[in-house]
């Protein structure tokens, strides 16, 4: 798999191993482009950190960026999807103005059964790695910080 430019692999703080930024990019910006493998939930593969293009079709993505962690406050969006030839693609879009050292993240969303605890360390930190929109009511208050 060849390096991706502007971009390295190093330990992380958040968890595991993790990517960070080797020169700036600006908001809006397309940090990289990345190709990967498409299955389908029959194919009864576990790789909860698979994008989720459908209802039951997700992408593996199969370089350097399957080591961009989860966030509640990410730096990153994706957008992801199926060529017409029928290949799985995904950008990595800059959120906000990235310095160098930066660690990329975005916010994996799982459905309520795949949630995992979360241990990004931001101020809203919803404490699990799950679609907010699935949180109760309560927990999304704490989340926030409102009453």
């Amino acid at each position: 798999m060849p390096r991706i430019k502007g971009l390295k692999v190093v330990r992380s703080p958040i968890s595991g191993y993790g990517l960070i930024t080797t020169r700036k990019f600006r908001r809006g910006s397309v940090v990289t482009e990345s190709e990967g493998v498409i299955w389908h939930a029959r194919d009864k593969r576990d790789d909860r950190y698979s994008l989720t293009l459908d209802n039951d079709l997700f992408l593996d993505m199969v370089d350097q960026t399957r080591w961009v962690n989860h966030s509640c406050e990410p730096n990153l969006v994706v957008e992801a999807g199926i060529t017409a030839g029928g290949r799985g693609w995904a950008q990595l879009i800059a959120a906000v103005d990235l310095k160098v050292g930066t660690e990329l993240t975005y916010d994996y969303g799982f459905p309520p059964e795949l949630k995992e605890r979360c241990y990004c360390g931001t101020k809203s930190c919803r404490g699990w790695i799950v679609d907010a929109n699935s949180l109760p009511k309560k927990a999304k208050r704490a989340s926030t910080g409102s009453r």
